[in-house]
């Protein structure tokens, strides 16, 4: 994309952030207008489902960026000769639910018709100077905090490969299901706001990427290099099963593709790497903070029912390599 610069414009595409923001009064700082937009196609079958994690995934963006999220347009592509119109009106209504929870209104929106669905959001917040989180603010000697487990990439994988009554109760997917819709319709709220508190410097939402891309990304913004503890990275129920069983997502397999020259590794395991590569819908925050908040933070957002936990450090680059190198243990 072309890179432009605007003396308003506090984050723009230079570095691959979450989202745009923009200063609102040339002469005041403290208020910052946050945008975003995010849509894809359905990851389940049930379409108010579908819907809300649509919804869900686009705000995490301004979540990351520490903001408050203040209303979304919803934006839709429609096969209408192939698909009813009421079944767009059931993915509305989980959109509608998400905003609800999140306490963001939806003001409007445009629809096309399209050859496939598309649904998402394109939502406006808000956010103080002082709690702006970037992925370029990341230092040396700082804890990795991840708030969701992995593994929603294998699962969506699976779910399309095998019949409806695969995740059924009693089905073979049934649990993983469960978990991953769970996990995907989880506002990332309250992972922000324990970000916040524990003096996050940095921060972004686990997506398309996975873990390795946006932690790369994350790493070369801000600088420094990373060492992940993958024993300690949390995952879905019944995710390590469906790795083995093949339903590795092809955007995983180009995550994988895309960080390899940037990974270190004494003894690299192809299975967890394929892992720390699954990309992701409707993710988790990754934040940086020290040790100590970040050991605080985790079990806050654990006695909420969050799945979290530190998963690493950022570390100073060394003399030999560059920055952004992904050392994994």
């Amino acid at each position: 994309m072309p890179s432009q610069t605007h003396n308003n414009l506090i984050v723009g595409t230079q570095t691959g952030d979450d989202a745009a923001v923009w200063r609102l009064d040339p002469t005041d700082d403290t208020r910052l207008l946050i945008s975003t937009a995010d849509f894809f196609t359905p990851v389940v079958d049930d379409p108010h489902t579908w819907g809300r994690i649509a919804a869900t995934n686009a705000v995490s963006d301004v979540y990351a960026m520490g903001g408050r999220p203040l209303f979304g347009l919803n934006l839709v592509a429609w096969p209408q000769d192939k698909l009813s119109l009421d079944l767009l009106s059931e993915v509305l209504a989980g959109g509608a639910i998400a905003a609800e929870e999140g306490g963001w209104a939806i003001a409007g929106g445009h629809t096309i018709d399209g050859p496939e669905p598309l649904y998402g959001q394109a939502i406006t917040g808000i956010a103080n100077r002082s709690q702006i989180l970037t992925n370029s603010g990341g230092e040396p000697s700082q804890a990795l905090v991840l708030t969701k487990p992995l593994g929603t990439g294998l699962v969506a994988t699976a779910i399309k490969r095998n019949p409806p009554e695969a995740i059924e109760p009693g089905g073979p997917l049934a649990a993983s299901y469960t978990a991953a819709v769970t996990e995907m319709t989880r506002l990332n709220q309250q992972a922000a706001a324990v970000a916040l508190a524990a003096g996050a410097t940095a921060a972004t939402d686990i997506t398309g990427f996975g873990l390795l891309g946006h932690l790369h990304r994350l790493a070369e913004a801000s600088s420094v290099s990373a060492v992940i503890h993958s024993t300690q990275v949390p995952t879905l129920a019944g995710a390590w099963e469906l790795l083995d069983e093949g339903f590795v997502p092809g955007g995983s397999a180009r995550n994988l593709a895309h960080v390899r020259p940037h990974i270190s590794s004494s003894a690299i395991d192809e299975r967890m790497l394929t892992m720390l590569a699954d990309a992701q819908t409707s993710g988790g925050l990754l934040f940086c903070c020290s040790p100590a908040a970040a050991t605080e933070a985790v079990a806050n957002l654990q006695a909420e029912g969050h799945t979290a936990a530190v998963v690493g450090e950022l570390i100073a680059p060394s003399p030999e390599a560059h920055s952004a190198q992904l050392i994994i243990d």
